[in-house]
């Protein structure tokens, strides 16, 4: 997959749903994403990019496989049980650009959500919530037997 590909679906499919949905605008899923964000390298820029450290919760979990045997589909995803839940993002801890997707979660709306993502390696899956202005994470290893990112 080549990196305008890769950037598109990125770029898009965080707001695909809410659009199809009506709840959110064509125009309104473009400007929320901040592309640089997912062009950072390391865990620590991802952190970053999103507003700084998160503290960890048990409000939060991830949900990703103990083992997953085809790094190009694994499946993640992250829910919070913390009031106001306004924003979620998935980190791959060693994927080339570790932040994976970022989901704004609408007032009212359970914040439950669900994708597929590739993994070169086996590596820490974060979560990142932010409700009431603030960052909390959780954090699960997943560990890959056929890598996906070039693997």
């Amino acid at each position: 997959m080549n990196s305008s590909r890769r950037t598109a679906i990125k770029s898009t499919g965080a707001f695909a749903s809410l659009i199809a949905l009506g709840l959110v605008t064509q125009s309104q899923a473009q400007a929320a994403v901040d592309h640089a964000s997912f062009q950072v390298k390391t865990l620590e820029d991802a952190l970053k990019a999103i507003g700084g450290t998160a503290a960890a919760s048990d409000q939060v979990s991830v949900v990703s496989p103990d083992i997953a045997e085809n790094g190009a589909v694994v499946p993640v995803g992250a829910t919070s049980k913390l009031p106001n839940t306004t924003e979620m993002y998935l980190i791959v801890e060693k994927n080339p650009t570790p932040l994976s997707c970022a989901f704004m979660i609408p007032a009212g709306t359970v914040a439950d959500v669900q994708t597929r993502l590739k993994m070169g390696q086996s590596t820490n899956v974060v979560a990142v919530v932010k409700a009431d202005g603030k960052l909390f994470s959780a954090s699960k290893e997943t560990k890959v037997t056929l890598g996906g990112c070039g693997g």
